[in-house]
């Protein structure tokens, strides 16, 4: 049960046009994540620490806590965030949904800029790269 002072969760869902297979490589292998997302050092290995380089952001510590070949892959990001990629059969494509969380209004990032001002930014940044960049990326 969330409270009102919540910040809800990013949720962004795009169907792709390729087999469950396909989509799995874009998502659950550092060469996949990195054609869509960014540069990596990601095994799908529950458990292991990886860095996402993140430009001029730089480097974000991340920690691998679920793989669930092939529907689900599941990360720490930073100090505060997780980040879900569920696959789902759907008539012979594959719908994609990427699940944001762990922002708080009390907490600020290690930029020093509030979650409530970073969640609508990554919001944008999200809606982009999941409607445009994943699919450009697995579909060609």
């Amino acid at each position: 049960m969330q409270s009102q002072d919540t910040i809800p969760d990013i949720r962004k869902t795009v169907v792709l046009n390729v087999p469950i297979e396909k989509a799995w490589k874009a998502i659950a292998t550092s060469e996949g994540i990195a054609g869509w997302w960014m540069p990596n050092t990601f095994e799908p290995v529950v458990g292991k620490d990886f860095i996402l380089h993140a430009g001029p952001f730089g480097d974000s510590p991340c920690k691998v806590t679920e793989i669930d070949p092939p529907h689900r892959v599941g990360f720490d990001w930073g100090a505060e965030w997780h980040l879900t990629f569920e696959l789902k059969e759907v008539d012979g494509k594959t719908e994609f949904t990427l699940i944001h969380s762990g922002w708080d209004p009390a907490k600020t990032t290690e930029f020093g800029q509030p979650h409530a001002v970073v969640r609508g930014i990554m919001d944008n940044g999200w809606e982009k790269i999941v409607a445009e960049a994943l699919p450009a990326y697995v579909e060609a």
